[in-house]
This record gives C-alpha cells, structure tokens and sequence, in this order.
C-alpha cells in the first residue's frame, strides 16, 4: 500500500537575503528546516554584504512580493509567520497588508535595525510606520538590548520592553549579549506574567545571523502548536549550541552551525 506523503508546518518568511549565507533568508531557512518545519520564503530585499561589512540595500518590487505570498497562500496552509529585514516603507506596508490577512497566525519579528556589523539598514521613517503597522500584528518581537533602547527611545530594557507591549505586542524577548554581564541574560516580557530571565554561557568571538536563527526558531516552534514560553525556551537553546559550535566560514564574524550535531 503506498504511504500517504507526510506534512510539516509550514513558516512564511519574509526577509533579505544575504548572499553569504550568515543572516537573512537563507539562516531563517535553514533554521526552520532544522526545527522540524518547512519555509515558504519572499525576498524582502537583496543586500551586499559579507562577514566583514554591509554595502548595500536593493529593495524589491512590493506588487512583486505580494503576488509570490498569493500564490503561496493559495496552495498552503501557513502556520507561523516570521519577519525580518525591513529597510523600506513601501514593503513594510505590504506586509502589514499580509499578517492582516494571516488573521491568527503567530508572526514573529526580528527587528533588524543594524547589519551584524554594525551599519544602519531600517531608516527611522519605517521605524516609525512600524509602531503602528506591525506591532499590533506581533506574537513575539525579538530586538537586542540596542535594537529596544532605539525603538523605544528608552535606556532601560524594561522600559522599552512596556513601550513594545503597549504598542500591541504579546510578548517581548530582548536579547542582552550586547550588554556588559559575564553570562548573557535574555529576559522575556509579557503584560499578564513577570519578566523572565534566562542565562546562558557567554560565548567568544561576534556571529552572523544570530538574530535571525533566534526568530526563526520561535517561528518554527510556534508553528509546532508550542506556546510562547516553549517556543522562547527551545529556540534559546537550539540557537546557544548553533553558536557553540560556530563556523569560521568568512574572514570577520562566525556563521552558526544551524545544522550541527552534538
């Protein structure tokens, strides 16, 4: 008897990509894959980048980009949805127009304001659509400690974390390995619970891509039927042992080993 073909949930990604494989579309990919998912992935902008620098953004064409996520909805069930490199208003718009039509599907959101390496990608005028667009939109938004002191405009995490929340977020995690402490200490916020701190062995050296693999794990979690705090919890660790066992791959920063083996 021939075997009925088997399924797996299925992420909608919209993010750049970068050529080098570090960050953007091709980590969420591979992440998602790793996690026991499948990806439907839409460019939101080509980059020139590699380890070492960012040069350019290309934007795409945003009636482009919407007829690709049509054509994928039409034939597939999404179950989780994740956001990451915005760098102009026009495509920012078009996604806000596709998680409205996502209804209750879990959308995560990996802020990306600078490159790894430090440039500027998301001006402040798509910051500010952002707030109102997006963030009603949001299950878990997963800025740094940098990205939440910008998008708030608050020095204090917490602070920013509350902004975020009020804005429309479920759920906040804000990264802390930008911070001076011995271990890094992510701490998850959320309106109904207390903060929730997380620590973990600080790593040496700087990688490439782990926001992206950190918000694309949530995603694949999510879409696994997990709930915020599993997703949070699962995607940490699964994102700990990709930079602990990190790939020297360019001449700067560190690829994570998305599919390493213990």
């Amino acid at each position: 008897m021939k075997k009925k073909p088997r399924k797996k949930p299925i992420v909608l990604v919209l993010a750049g990509h970068d050529p080098g494989g570090g960050a953007g579309i091709q980590a969420d990919i591979e992440t998602i894959a790793a996690n026991g998912c499948h990806a439907a992935a839409v460019l939101t902008a080509m980059t020139i980048q590699n380890t070492a620098e960012f040069k350019k953004y290309i934007p795409v064409n945003p009636q482009n980009f919407l007829q690709q996520i049509e054509v994928i909805r039409s034939d597939m069930e999404i179950s989780a949805c994740k956001i990451g490199l915005i760098g102009d208003v026009d495509i920012l718009r078009a996604i806000e127009t596709v998680i409205q039509e996502l209804g209750d599907v879990p959308v995560v959101l990996d802020p990306v304001i600078c490159a790894g390496t430090g440039e500027k990608i998301m001006p402040d005028k798509v910051r500010i659509e952002l707030y109102e667009k997006l963030l009603p939109h949001i299950t878990v938004i997963t800025p740094n400690s940098l990205e939440s002191r910008t998008l708030a405009d608050a020095h204090d995490p917490a602070v920013a974390a509350e902004y975020l929340l009020q804005r429309g977020c479920k759920a906040v995690l804000i990264t802390g390995t930008h911070e001076p402490t011995s271990s890094v200490i992510n701490t998850l916020y959320q309106e109904t619970h207390a903060p929730m701190e997380y620590a973990w062995p600080r790593l040496p050296g700087s990688y490439h891509g782990s926001g992206c693999t950190l918000s694309s794990a949530i995603a694949a979690h999510l879409a696994r039927g997990g709930n915020i705090e599993q997703a949070i919890w699962a995607a940490q660790e699964y994102t700990w042992n990709t930079l602990q066992h990190g790939l020297q791959l360019g001449k700067k920063q560190c690829h994570p080993d998305r599919f390493y083996r213990d």
